[in-house]
This record gives C-alpha cells, sequence and structure tokens, in this order.
C-alpha cells in the first residue's frame, strides 16, 4: 500500500471517523480544529450543574459507530454503550392529544390508532413503505459515492429504477402523507421527519418518507452519558491509533500546485501534506480555503437548509409526562414552515422540540430537576435581527411549553445559555448557519450535493453533513467511508 500524510480539517463526526478509517488503512493523518475541542456540532455544554448534549441529541443506526471500533480490532462495548430507548418520542398537539410512540410497532400502531381516527391499517401501511424507501434507495444514495459510475450500474441500482414509480420523487412528503392518512395528525406527526435533514414536508419529495424507518422499524438509541458520548469515545479511539489532533489551529488555506494537493496554512505556517480532507462546511471550505479554485457554484448556491434556535434550560423540577423526546405541535404546520423558508422568520406558535437526557442519565441534572435542550427549527442566517427574534420566539415557547405542562415555565428557569444560527455558524463554519447544508426542497436535491473527491485537484475529499449523502450522524459517518473508498 502507498502510505499518504493526510490532513484532516476539522474535528466534527464526519472529520474524526474519516481520520479513524485512513489510519487503519495504513495512513499518517493530522487533525486540525480552529476550536478547542473536536466534534463540531456533536459537543456539549456546561451550566452549572446542568450538562447538555449542545447538538444533535438523536441517535440512530449505531452499528455505524460500533463498526469504527471493529475495524480497530476493538470491542466497541468496552469503550461506548448505548441503550434502545422503549419509546421514541412524546407528541403532544394543541387539542390535548397526546401520543407515545413507542419503539415496538405493535404497541405504537395500537396507541395511535387509540388516540386518532387512524386505521391501523393505514398506520401498518405507512410505516412498511417507509422501510421498502430504505430498502430500496439507502444503498444507492446513502452508503455508495455519486463519483463512480458503477454506483448506477450496481444491482441495487436497478433495482430502484424498476421501483421508480413507487419511490415518492415525483410529489411532496406532505402530499404522500396527507392521501395516506385521514387524521390530519397522523400527517402532520409523519410530515416532521422533513425536519431531520433541514427540509420543509410541503417542499421535500416523499422519497424522505424513508427516515420514519430509522426510528419505528429499527428505533431510536441513547448513548451512555450522552450524544456528546459519540464524540469522545470515537476521539479516544483515534488517540489508541496515533492520530495527531492539533486544537486551536485554524487552516486558513489549502494549498495546490499544477491541480494537486501539496499541504495546507495553518495560521502563517505552510505544511506538507500527499493529500486533504475538508471535514468543514463545502461553502466556507471554497470560500476560505480555495481562494484560487473556480467554485462549483451551481452546487454552492443550492438553497440552504433550515437552522435552529436553541435554549439549554437547567429547570428546577421534573415533568413525568415528559420523556427524553417530546415534540409539541404547532397549530399550523403549513403557516410554520412559510415562516421558515419562504419568509425567513419565526412563527408565533412553532414546533417546539425538548430533549431531556436526565430522564436515562441521573448526572446530566441535580435530584428534582431537568436539563431542557429545547429547539425550534428556524430559517438560516440571511441577516436578520436575531436578537428581535430570540426574544419573541423565547416568549412563544414559554407560553406554549407553560399551557401544555400546565406549570408556569419561566419561574423554573434556574441556567440558561441560547445557540442562534449566527453562533452556529461562527462555532462550526456552517454556512448561514445552516445546519444540514443544502436543503432538500427539491426533487433533484440528492443529487445537488458536492461529491467526496475533487475532480479538478488530485488528492482533495471532503466529508460531512454538507455533502454527499448529506448532513445528520449517520450520513456524516457514511460520508467518512466513502472518503475512505475513494482513496484506493
Amino acid at each position: 500500500m502507498n502510505r499518504k500524510s493526510v490532513a484532516v480539517i476539522g474535528s466534527g463526526i464526519g472529520g474524526i471517523a474519516a481520520a479513524i478509517r485512513l489510519r487503519i488503512g495504513g495512513h499518517e493523518v493530522s487533525v486540525f480544529e480552529s476550536n478547542a475541542y473536536p466534534g463540531g456540532k456533536l459537543s456539549q455544554v456546561q451550566q452549572g450543574s446542568y450538562r447538555f448534549d449542545a447538538g444533535p441529541s438523536l441517535f440512530t443506526l449505531p452499528h455505524l459507530v460500533d463498526e469504527l471500533f471493529e475495524l480497530a480490532g476493538e470491542n466497541p462495548r468496552d469503550h461506548f454503550n448505548y441503550i434502545k430507548l422503549p419509546t421514541n418520542c412524546h407528541y403532544f398537539y394543541p387539542d390535548g392529544t397526546f401520543i407515545r410512540a413507542f419503539s415496538e410497532k405493535e404497541k405504537l400502531i395500537q396507541e395511535i390508532t387509540e388516540k386518532t381516527h387512524e386505521s391501523a391499517k393505514n398506520i401498518e401501511t405507512a410505516i412498511n413503505n417507509s422501510k421498502f424507501l430504505y430498502e430500496k434507495l439507502s444503498e444507492l444514495f446513502i452508503f455508495s459515492s455519486i463519483d463512480r459510475l458503477k454506483t448506477f450500474l450496481s444491482k441495487s441500482a436497478f433495482k430502484a429504477y424498476g421501483s421508480i414509480h413507487k419511490l415518492g420523487f415525483f410529489g411532496t412528503m406532505n402530499s404522500a402523507n396527507s392521501k395516506r392518512f385521514k387524521d390530519k395528525r397522523l400527517t402532520q406527526l409523519f410530515n416532521r421527519y422533513a425536519t431531520y435533514n433541514g427540509s420543509s414536508p410541503f417542499k421535500t419529495p416523499a422519497t424522505m418518507n424513508i427516515i420514519p424507518h430509522l426510528e419505528m422499524n429499527i428505533g431510536a438509541f441513547m448513548p451512555k452519558g450522552g450524544m456528546h458520548e459519540i464524540t469522545r469515545s470515537l476521539y479516544q479511539l483515534a488517540n489508541r491509533l496515533g492520530i495527531q489532533f492539533h486544537f486551536n489551529s485554524p487552516v486558513t488555506e489549502i494549498l495546490i500546485t499544477r491541480k494537486q494537493i501539496v499541504g495546507i496554512k495553518v495560521k502563517d505556517q505552510k505544511m506538507h501534506f500527499d493529500r486533504v480532507v475538508s471535514n468543514m462546511d463545502i461553502v466556507n471550505t471554497y470560500k476560505k480555503l480555495l481562494p484560487s479554485l473556480k467554485a462549483p457554484d451551481f452546487l454552492l448556491n443550492q438553497p440552504k437548509s433550515s437552522s435552529a434556535l436553541i435554549f439549554y434550560w437547567g429547570i428546577k423540577k421534573t415533568f413525568p409526562q415528559l420523556d427524553a423526546h417530546n415534540i409539541l405541535f404547532s397549530d399550523d404546520y403549513k403557516t410554520e414552515f412559510d415562516h421558515i423558508f419562504n419568509q425567513g422568520s419565526i412563527y408565533n406558535d412553532p414546533t417546539v422540540y425538548i430533549n431531556i437526557t436526565s430522564k436515562y442519565e441521573s448526572n446530566d441534572a441535580p435530584e428534582g430537576s431537568e436539563n431542557w435542550f429545547v429547539m425550534i427549527n428556524v430559517p438560516n442566517n440571511k441577516g436578520q435581527n436575531w436578537e428581535k427574534l430570540k426574544n419573541e420566539a423565547r416568549a412563544s415557547i414559554i407560553r406554549k411549553v407553560s399551557s401544555m405542562l400546565k406549570s408556569d415555565i419561566e419561574e423554573l428557569i434556574e441556567v440558561e445559555e441560547v445557540l442562534d444560527p449566527i453562533l452556529i455558524e461562527k462555532k462550526t463554519s456552517s454556512a448561514q448557519g445552516a445546519l444540514y447544508g443544502n436543503s432538500s426542497n427539491n426533487l433533484f436535491a440528492a443529487f445537488l450535493r458536492h461529491s467526496n473527491k475533487s475532480k479538478r485537484v488530485k488528492g482533495l475529499y471532503f466529508c460531512g453533513g454538507s455533502v454527499h449523502p448529506g448532513g445528520g450522524i449517520p450520513l456524516s459517518l457514511s460520508s467518512a467511508k466513502l472518503v475512505d473508498d475513494l482513496f484506493h
């Protein structure tokens, strides 16, 4: 094997995973991170006696993390552990309906039929359809490279082509769900999965009904110690493998000579490397690190995904009706998404997501208290008055949650920290604070993500949530594997 010296720019989960895979492959790997800590969005916040996971809060497809330990010849259970949640989510509707989304399919269907006017057959059909989409499309669009012709000539590709009329490319997620379900509450529940990649159910293709399969058929999981344990355990694995990490070391340029990688510049110091993997947001990779290279503007200028407004609240009370994952739906989903994607503002009755890891990790909050990660989907940053929007949204959230729980939440907030799109962009270099790079709000979105290997610069690769196959932990981990495959 031809051993290479590799620089990985950014230590988000995709960057760490790529570094691990390339190191196992025999390469010399160094990771350069502008922050003082690893993990990118997958980090943590400590406020007094409360610990919060800073970013992603849902853990699916845990075998993708386990696989990295196994590749290194280690037993993942010696270093990283998780449980399957008995309940994926608690759903609260404005009309008072409360649905527990049990992880057991039969219990879930029974719960929904008891609480709504939906038939068990329709619910089961929807869940089975999501599995069908995953089986037809995941190998092609999640676990294969779009850089290779053989991907589109593979057996899995031809299976997908044969079912193209059933794959939802030609209608929206909302149109498919509203046709399937008689009860609007079920349409809203299944529509919400569009937010898992920062899109609108009223614009994204019905193909995105693939997402519920991950929870409803496979399950939602909780790492022991919280989501940050994914970062911590993989960072420690990387250290054991001999990967060099350089923190507080922002890369200022990727160095190219005659269309070939020669290294990077860290601050003002030039460093030689044979290959470079950028885990930095693809827009900022071109804008900040490749100033002399013509950017693929058509791809980079695609509409960006939504962002998030997150309040980390230490709540000095416990609420037994809440679970680890909770959704308080808005009264008008269409208007809410119109505000996010068309008006660039925040609806006055937003859907509120509350993640409480202290339900399973008692050390994350003092006794008798809970650590609330409170998030709403918001537009990406286009220069809005975020101070005004934050204050208005905070008041709307407190009013909504207090009404739903019949308790004055404002007076229970003991500690508070806020993360908005401007801070997300600053901390993670995500263009416009978009959480998932490009949105998936059009038919061709799956083909409009940047590939994992540069076609114009030899030795330049890309991983993470802003490139193929997309955002979120499973897809970022998949992007790392695709980079490793393309090295060979």
